[in-house]
């Protein structure tokens, strides 16, 4: 299928999903929703698939502004906002997702980066959530998932203020995981993707599976859950593959069975 707001190439088990540069008017952030969307349920069919990178083809490709102060009616009503949602598909993904930050990720383009599990950007991005100065407030994710990933008394300030941070106090705070130069982003995500690829697919999405759902539960669930998941890891070809690897001393060959 062509898609007019993102381009897809797989390598080996890795899906790089890289969106347009062209995101930031209304028609085009519907269209954006509705393609991520179909390629998200796409992959999720596609057991060949083990990690996902999300990228841009250019600097603001994660600057998407305040998004629906220009595209939502005064109403506000929920069917209408669901047109614009490009944060939800990516969470929902049930494989480890790994954003490659090409230059600054503002607004809805930091909610979307927010979405994936891993962020890289590169040492001259800034991050920002400048709603507040239109009058809203984030409403793709933001408020919730800045706010556990680097805490309340930061993502606060990040949202009241509406101001940026620069890259260096990104990865202070846990906001981004690696900060590299612009010219090693794509080499540095590429080979962490496929080092994550190589591990046992099953593994890699329960191990998701229970750090999300686990966030949501107490620590009795919690563990819990684990202790299910770790257990039903134990009646798949991959764990037994795993075991015979290491018995023979050899990299494993992981199925996702």
């Amino acid at each position: 299928m062509q898609y007019q707001t993102i381009s897809l190439q797989k390598v080996d088990h890795v899906m790089v999903v890289n969106l347009s540069d062209t995101m930031n008017d209304p028609l085009g952030m519907a269209r954006l929703s509705v393609e991520l969307t179909e390629i998200c349920a796409e992959i999720a069919w596609d057991e060949e698939v083990r990690v996902i990178v999300i990228t841009g083809s250019g600097e603001k490709s994660f600057s998407l502004g305040t998004g629906l102060n220009r595209a939502v009616s005064g109403t506000g009503e929920e069917e209408e906002m669901k047109l614009f949602y490009i944060a939800e598909p990516i969470a929902k993904m049930d494989r480890p997702v790994i954003a490659a930050i090409h230059g600054d990720a503002i607004g809805q383009g930091l909610e979307m980066a927010l979405a994936c599990d891993i962020r890289i950007a590169v040492e001259t991005s800034r991050f920002g959530m400048p709603q507040i100065k239109a009058g809203l407030i984030p409403w793709d994710g933001g408020t919730q998932r800045l706010t556990r990933l680097v805490g309340r008394g930061k993502a606060l300030e990040m949202i009241f203020t509406g101001e940026t941070i620069d890259a260096k106090e990104a990865y202070r705070v846990g906001l981004v995981n690696k900060v590299v130069p612009p010219q090693e982003l794509m080499s540095t995500v590429m080979s962490m993707a496929q080092e994550m690829a190589a591990k046992g697919s099953i593994a890699l999405r329960y191990t998701k599976e229970a750090v999300y759902q686990g966030m949501d539960l107490t620590l009795e669930q919690g563990l819990r859950l684990e202790a299910d998941l770790y257990l039903l890891i134990h009646t798949t070809k991959d764990r037994t593959e795993g075991i015979k690897a290491f018995r023979e001393k050899r990299v494993p060959k992981f199925e996702g069975k």
